[in-house]
Parts: structure tokens; sequence; C-alpha cells
């Protein structure tokens, strides 16, 4: 069975959050950490702090677009809140 992901990395530093897709959770989070991704390498060490697992890639990139807008961050954050009180993120 093969599953495609949402996944959020954190860098704790520069207390930034960063929002992707894989279909290669693990392999993706290595890349990302390596500097080869442009929009992270200023960001390294990223943290994966959180990801969900679908069936259906279209469902996937849909959860992926949502959460990047300004009500999906605000959900992200609320699902999120105890890591996010913790490390003041907002």
């Amino acid at each position: 069975m093969k599953f495609y992901y949402v996944y959020v990395l954190y860098n704790y530093s520069k207390k930034f959050i960063y929002i992707g897709y894989s279909e290669n959770l693990i392999d993706r989070f290595h890349y990302h950490n390596s500097g080869k991704v442009l929009s992270t390498k200023n960001l390294i060490p990223l943290q994966l702090i959180f990801y969900e697992a679908y069936l259906d890639k279209s469902d996937a990139k849909r959860r992926e677009n949502y959460l990047k807008t300004n009500r999906g961050r605000k959900t992200l954050l609320t699902m999120l809140s105890n890591f996010c009180t913790k490390n003041s993120v907002s």
C-alpha cells in the first residue's frame, strides 16, 4: 500500500514552520536537512514535528494546499497548540 504525506518541519532557532508534500517522507526529510531544497536550505536543521498520511495523492495535495492558506495555518497551529505554546510559534 502506497502513502502520500503532508508534513510539517520546524526550525527551533528561527521559529519557522515549513509545510510540504512527499511520496517518501523519510527521504524528503533527509533531503531538506542536506541543504538540497532551495526553500529550506537556510533553515537547517529542521525537525519533523507533524505529518499526515493519505492513500490518495490528490487528497494529500489538497491538504497541503489548505494548510498553506491563512485558515489552514490557523488550523495547524490549533492542532499543534501544545507544541506552539512551548516553542513560541505564531
